[in-house]
């Protein structure tokens, strides 16, 4: 895998994910089974998107109390969540569905929670797939100078408190979205020619399609209530804020603590590009999982608690990385590879904030 002139090293342990893809592909043929979704992940669909637009009917039509119409604010908070990690996510790794339009017409879900899907196919299947922890390349760890993700970047003084005040500050994920991070991203990523990964058209007219989904996504969750909402301007405002605020921390609490962690080893390419690991392995040692047992957790996340399989196997719906967990596990233990997971989702987070701890008071690790 290449881009930007850094590489993958092919000749070392390449026989382990030869060894597992053949496995995963024997696991799906002796099942008889696809590797897409289900009719379980139609359910799904349906409950998180009923969970978004239920709460936000009911602010439009019926409810007038204060407490009940920021409740309803805050469930639609959790419903974005349960559309990101359970819909799109698949959709947009083109693992919803065998069809394309299917997975571009749920991949296109995004925009109901205010972001581009184009912006976040280059972000995250481009750069934070390719190249995990790798820095400089995977934006998931360049959260910007308020926080240190990474050993090689600059280490500030307020980097001291950050397993203190980052959780605050994931709140504010979704709303960068939605105001000025994908509009920063499509100059950026132009001007490497990253959009090229896409097919896409000009610059100029993916501003326009970006801004008139922005501008379209405000009409109706913001501007609708605040015209047909018994409740004050103010208090939409608020409920708005909150539903984006719950929907950041619900999101930066599943992503960074699966790669931003004590077992991670931030991969760095040398004078040539080249960095010293298969592509599969560094996904292992870069990729953490947690609270595996836990199905509910598991059902609403997305499969994402399962982040090795997912990063091993993007193009395979979630509702099958369990069962792929053990497969990928010992086959992990036969090669003597690590196979990092947490019994825990608390014990994921505060392994989480030792890292954070970690990196704001050393330089290097």
């Amino acid at each position: 895998m290449q881009n930007n002139n850094i590489t993958f090293d092919r000749s070392s342990n390449v026989e382990f994910y030869k060894t597992l893809q053949k496995r995963v592909r024997g696991y799906f043929k002796e099942n008889n089974i696809s590797r897409y979704g289900n009719f379980g992940m139609v359910i799904k669909s349906i409950f998180m998107v009923a969970l978004y637009l239920v709460p936000f009917i009911l602010i439009l039509t019926v409810f007038e109390n204060t407490w009940l119409i920021l409740l309803m604010w805050a469930i639609m908070g959790f419903g974005v969540s349960g559309i990101g990690l359970s819909i799109m996510h698949d959709a947009n790794h083109g693992a919803y569905s065998k069809n394309k339009k299917v997975n571009n017409f749920f991949g296109s879900f995004l925009n109901m929670a205010g972001g581009s899907p184009f912006m976040w196919r280059i972000q995250h299947n481009v750069l934070h797939h390719t190249y995990t922890n790798v820095t400089g390349m995977d934006e998931d760890i360049a959260p910007g100078k308020v926080m240190r993700f990474s050993p090689y970047e600059k280490r500030r003084k307020l980097h001291k408190y950050q397993h203190l005040y980052a959780w605050f500050l994931y709140g504010m994920m979704t709303l960068m979205w939605v105001t000025v991070k994908d509009f920063r991203q499509l100059f950026d990523y132009s001007k490497r020619g990253l959009t090229k990964t896409e097919n896409s058209s000009t610059t100029a007219k993916l501003f326009i399609q970006i801004l008139g989904a922005k501008l379209l996504y405000y009409g109706v969750i913001l501007v609708l209530p605040l015209i047909f909402s018994p409740a004050p301007w103010w208090l939409t405002l608020i409920g708005f804020i909150m539903m984006h605020y719950i929907t950041g921390v619900v999101l930066g609490c599943i992503f960074q603590p699966a790669h931003v962690v004590p077992s991670s080893n931030y991969p760095m390419p040398d004078e040539s590009g080249n960095i010293k690991a298969d592509w599969a392995v560094s996904q292992l040692l870069n990729t953490a999982n947690f609270a595996p047992k836990s199905k509910f957790f598991s059902w609403f996340v997305g499969g994402l608690n399962f982040q090795i399989e997912h990063h091993l196997f993007p193009n395979v719906c979630h509702v099958h990385y369990k069962k792929l967990s053990k497969i990928v596990r010992e086959t992990a233990e036969e090669f003597n590879l690590p196979y990092n997971s947490e019994k825990t989702f608390a014990g994921a987070l505060v392994s989480h904030a030792k890292m954070l701890k970690r990196l704001g008071r050393q330089d290097e690790l």
